[in-house]
């Protein structure tokens, strides 16, 4: 059974509650909100059939999960990464400017070379059940449109992920969430970082993402899963 209590993560800091605090806020959460009602209900029953449930239980084996982040407040921005809710700030202009253009360059080449779909953050994509990200641009192919074919979210791991790198989330998308799409079978991996202005590009090599090619202004950045694509990363940093 998917546990429902966990930790809730501030982009850049870890503001995880404590056991006591984790305890509490299952046991009292506000009626109003849906899913401090769902941890209260399910504590409740887990009492009622015998569960020993202790605050270091709670801390340490319960997890969020899908169905918890489809009920999580909609005035923040959220992922669910290993069962814990993290919320990102808003990115700051220069990043969406940069998003824009990509997302302009990338669109126009899959469409005219009929490869596929390119999508934009905020769209969620289910890895597991404790694991959902919103990438900043991802690229389904036509081959494998069965993971959009419910019209809600992408089931399963895109062809090529994006990420455009800020203050709050840098770390995490060169760390676990890079491991988590390397885990999950995603084949490209871009890692943009609009303060230097490149792109790290990273391909699948039995199991990890590793970086194949580095390149700014004045280079080719070229993609293997979009065969045929070639930019200069000036046509989307120029914007910003």
């Amino acid at each position: 059974m998917g546990m429902v209590l966990g930790r809730c993560l501030i982009a850049g800091s870890d503001f995880g509650h404590t056991a006591e605090r984790i305890h509490a806020d299952a046991m009292a959460g506000s009626p109003g909100n849906g899913l401090a009602s769902r941890r209260r209900r399910r504590v409740e029953r887990w009492r009622r059939q015998g569960v020993n449930v202790t605050a270091a239980t709670l801390e340490h084996v319960t997890k969020f999960t899908y169905e918890d982040y489809r009920t999580a407040p909609e005035d923040r921005r959220y992922e669910l990464l290993d069962g814990d809710l993290v919320v990102a700030p808003a990115p700051n202009l220069k990043h969406q400017r940069v998003l824009l253009a990509l997302g302009m360059l990338l669109g126009r080449f899959v469409k005219e070379a009929g490869l596929g779909e390119v999508l934009l953050s905020p769209c969620d994509v289910v890895l597991s059940d404790t694991d959902v990200v919103q990438p900043d641009l991802l690229f389904i192919s036509r081959g494998r449109e069965h993971l959009v074919r419910n019209g809600d979210n992408v089931q399963g791991a895109p062809d090529l992920v994006v990420e455009i790198l800020s203050p709050a989330t840098a770390d995490r998308d060169r760390g676990y969430k890079r491991a988590l799409y390397a885990r999950h079978g995603v084949s490209e991996y871009w890692l943009i970082d609009p303060v230097a202005e490149t792109v790290s590009v990273h391909l699948q090599r039995n199991g990890s993402l590793v970086v194949t090619q580095t390149c700014g202004r004045g280079q080719t950045l070229r993609s293997p899963t979009l065969q045929g694509f070639e930019a200069d990363p000036a046509d989307v940093f120029s914007t910003s």
